[in-house]
């Protein structure tokens, strides 16, 4: 294994994971401490290009674009002055401080990169969440999860594939041909049924006379808690279920799944949903790799167990944000969520504390502030409450407003990333060229 070249003059921090938390940290320290000769800023990530994960659930149903919102980290790194390494984290030596990787292939097979070595002074961990099916038989290999573009694009092509196979052949559709059950009625799942309504019926209206929308598609949305988004508040449950019902999405709660069919999906009432695609959406947990990481702390979940000030227990020159990471609440005994807007906080504040760090300064504990929850029914508006208002209490908002707060949650990431004028020209672009294409992506 060979073990990349350092330079022993400066602080080497390493971000390891590229999602919304990581990149914006490391674009952050780049420009603040790579861009000045400050520090040497690294950054480690398996995937080429990135693209925010709130937005999977409008690529699977095909009302996003991905080609128009991805970012290459190449490109990225040459921009904020951080080096962009292309591999996987499958170990970490925490005695010689190295990260390990291992060997990165082509879609042919061909190697890329040996496995290697990056060498650390400071270490963040940043490597996001994987889907969590609690060992549900079958659920591994028939229900798509949604944690990468790449899983989204499979989804929608799978959906398009099933609405293309039933106007070509000859016999009627039969039941669960053109059905969709997601299992999980939390942020995505409850975004996903809303979105899948609307994409699947304007697909339709592109042709495919032979499906009935109203008697052939059927969204299904499979909760086995006593309510929707029960990390929620109530209010903004029953109103979610209200519109819904109202769209004619099939919302189920109180209902565990005890298996997941290739046709379909088995309760364990004994019912079964028979469906052509299944999305598992029903839970999170950290990465397999953080579960034996050189004896870092790792809670049920899987995640890194963090102190207030964002370094993991064990080890006071590594740190972790975002959804891999266990950060106490003050108050709580439950974690920060793992939450967009905790990401977003998190590399804010651990960019700032690292530069304090490298000036020998004590670190700031981070405090987590709750601005509230939106929930996205696409062309269809949003609703949710925010928090912490100026003039105090909780707010409930819905319609234009709730859906231009939900958008500038994106605009914020964005900003972290490109700041304002190239966020403003891009959101522009995007919107003329929406105008030329459909409505839904038909491919």
């Amino acid at each position: 294994m060979t073990v990349a070249p350092d330079d022993r003059h400066r602080h080497r921090i390493v971000v390891v994971g590229g999602g919304a938390a990581g990149l914006e940290l490391v674009t952050g320290l780049g420009d603040r401490l790579g861009k000045r000769g400050l520090a040497d800023i690294a950054l480690i990530e398996r995937s080429r290009t990135h693209l925010w994960k709130p937005l999977l659930h409008s690529v699977a149903a095909g009302s996003t674009d991905p080609s128009e919102h991805q970012l290459n980290y190449l490109a990225q790194g040459h921009w904020h002055h951080f080096r962009y390494h292309f591999g996987e984290m499958i170990g970490l030596d925490r005695a010689a401080k190295m990260v390990r990787l291992g060997a990165t292939y082509d879609e042919e097979g061909r190697e890329i990169a040996a496995p290697r070595s990056i060498p650390y002074d400071t270490l963040v961990i940043a490597v996001g969440s994987v889907t969590n099916d609690f060992g549900t038989p079958g659920a591994a290999e028939f229900a798509v999860p949604l944690e990468t573009a790449e899983q989204a694009v499979r989804f929608h092509h799978r959906l398009v594939n099933a609405g293309l196979r039933a106007q070509a052949q000859s016999e009627p559709i039969h039941p669960g041909q053109l059905h969709v059950a997601i299992i999980g009625a939390g942020a995505t799942g409850t975004e996903l049924a809303a979105e899948l309504y609307q994409s699947a019926r304007e697909m339709v209206a592109y042709g495919l006379d032979q499906v009935d929308p109203d008697r052939d598609i059927r969204i299904i949305l499979i909760e086995g808690a006593s309510r929707i988004l029960p990390a929620l508040p109530e209010r903004i449950s029953v109103a979610t279920l209200a519109i819904l019902t109202k769209m004619g999405v099939d919302v189920r709660i109180n209902a565990r799944v005890s298996a997941v069919r290739a046709d379909g999906i088995q309760l364990a009432s004994g019912e079964f949903i028979p469906a052509e695609l299944t999305v598992w959406a029903a839970g999170v947990k950290g990465p397999d790799v953080l579960a034996d990481l050189d004896g870092l702390a790792v809670n049920r979940a899987n995640q890194l167990m963090t102190d207030a000030t964002l370094r993991t227990t064990r080890d006071p020159d590594i740190f972790a944000i975002g959804d891999c990471a266990a950060v106490p609440r003050a108050g709580s005994d439950a974690p920060v969520p793992p939450r967009a807007q905790a990401a977003h906080q998190e590399a804010s504040h651990l960019a700032r504390q690292l530069k304090r760090r490298l000036r020998g300064l004590p670190l700031e504990p981070y405090v987590y502030h709750d601005f509230g929850s939106l929930v996205s029914f696409g062309r269809m508006g949003a609703i949710g409450n925010l928090m912490n208002l100026a003039l105090g209490g909780n707010l409930f908002i819905e319609g234009v407003l709730a859906r231009w707060a939900y958008r500038s949650l994106y605009k914020m990431h964005e900003r972290a990333l490109h700041g304002v004028t190239k966020t403003t020209l891009g959101t522009l672009a995007r919107g003329l060229s929406r105008r030329a294409e459909p409505r839904v992506k038909l491919h």
